[in-house]
């Protein structure tokens, strides 16, 4: 049960373009139907329809942005987003998110200023920063907290957990 991010930008954007163009012919059929002037000169755009051949550039141009923008959002559609969230099992899963602010609580052992956790299919990545200079120590605390972490979890796939750990400088 993997939930994957939703296409809302690509989808909420095709629909505004399209919004526009309709709300511009309307507004023109409105207006001539009106007997007023139209937003778009029907005449003037059909004249120079008109005059436009199959084998002209423009069309060969116009017809390969369109072409070129619906195999992009094509794409957009098929490829599959980031996940959202992360199996337990069969039949429940746990946001990702959720996954890693619990990670990163736990990666606050002692002697840890700050943590960074990036959840990843299959790997989890720690960044810790200390001002200890046992590091290594450090390194394997975070990682044993970590593993202990994602085991409570019982995650249908466990992840690889790598921790880095950066020492800060002192200011004194």
């Amino acid at each position: 049960m993997t939930r994957r991010s939703r296409r809302a930008l690509p989808a909420t954007l095709t629909a505004l373009v399209l919004l526009a163009v309709s709300v511009v012919v309307a507004v023109s059929a409105i207006q001539l139907a009106l007997g007023e002037t139209p937003l778009l000169p029907y005449d003037v755009i059909a004249a120079r329809l008109h005059g436009t051949t199959w084998s002209a550039s423009p069309v060969a141009v116009a017809g390969g942005v369109i072409a070129g923008t619906g195999l992009l959002l094509l794409l957009i559609a098929a490829l599959p987003g980031r996940a959202r969230t992360t199996a337990l099992d069969e039949h429940t899963a746990v946001s990702v998110r959720g996954l890693r602010n619990a990670l990163r609580s736990a990666a606050r052992v002692d002697g840890v200023e700050s943590a960074a956790v990036k959840v990843r299919p299959g790997r989890v990545k720690a960044v810790v920063r200390t001002r200890r200079s046992a590091a290594q120590d450090i390194g394997d605390a975070v990682r044993h907290a970590l593993e202990r972490r994602v085991d409570e979890f019982a995650l249908a796939r466990p992840p690889r957990v790598v921790v880095r750990v950066k020492t800060l400088r002192s200011t004194t």
